[in-house]
């Protein structure tokens, strides 16, 4: 049963963030099936608190992509629970999934996904418009003013660079006002320069919107602007550390 999710759920309970706004218990993923088979998250337990940005690193095929992927309802082949308010994303239906992806969770890709046969602003707009959620101008000028692609908003991708790609594939992300952004490798197609540039400018707007973000990097610089790291080795979390 799908339950409305508040702006900010609070959950109680003994070793939880009095602000947790997601809470994984138990998780495990399986892919395939006996002899074949491969355990990619074992009986993993995390809890994220609201208006932090949070880092997971881990080697290849750690398991880290495979955890925000259930986060973000995008996998939801799995045992255990993944708490969102009242939700257990791992029991809703396809509809009710959907909607929460829509309205709950941002996601951020290394490649984009932009579509190419539209403008800028018209990939920004895109979710509001599945959503048929009427956009405030300003709030739109006020983002992609944070975002510095405000002069790019007629443009089609083709048209822009990676950096700048990026940078509208956040606004796309955060454009409903989501209450998560998930951010896989953000700057993994990216050079390092224009990597950097997005992920200030990526970490400056969420922390300005009270955004709570879950980063899968590889990238040690990333996890040093964040509030706390957790590192995934052979589908567990070895360490969780909160940055001073």
């Amino acid at each position: 049963k799908f339950v409305p999710v508040p702006k900010f759920a609070v959950l109680g309970g003994k070793g939880i963030y009095m602000t947790t706004i997601l809470k994984v218990e138990n998780l495990t993923k399986v892919y395939g099936q006996g002899e074949a088979s491969v355990t990619a998250l074992k009986q993993v337990n995390v809890a994220f608190e609201s208006n932090k940005i949070t880092v997971i690193v881990g080697t290849s095929g750690s398991g880290k992509s495979t955890l925000l992927n259930l986060i973000g309802g995008l996998d939801k082949n799995a045992t255990g629970s993944i708490l969102l308010g009242e939700n257990n994303l791992l029991k809703l239906g396809d509809s009710e999934l959907a909607r929460i992806r829509t309205r709950k969770i941002g996601f951020v890709f290394q490649f984009f996904k932009l579509i190419p046969e539209l403008t800028a602003k018209e990939n920004i707009i895109l979710p509001a418009m599945i959503d048929k959620r009427k956009l405030d101008d300003t709030s739109l000028s006020e983002l992609t003013d944070k975002l510095k692609i405000s002069d790019r908003l007629s443009h089609y991708p083709s048209q822009l660079s990676g950096g700048q790609q990026q940078r509208v594939a956040i606004a796309r992300a955060i454009i409903n006002e989501p209450d998560i952004l998930l951010c896989d490798e953000p700057t993994g197609n990216l050079d390092v320069a224009s990597g950097k540039e997005v992920m200030e400018l990526l970490i400056d707007s969420c922390r300005q919107m009270g955004k709570t973000v879950i980063i899968v990097t590889h990238d040690a610089n990333i996890a040093k602007k964040a509030d706390r790291i957790i590192r995934i080795e052979d589908g567990s979390i070895i360490s969780d550390t909160v940055n001073e």
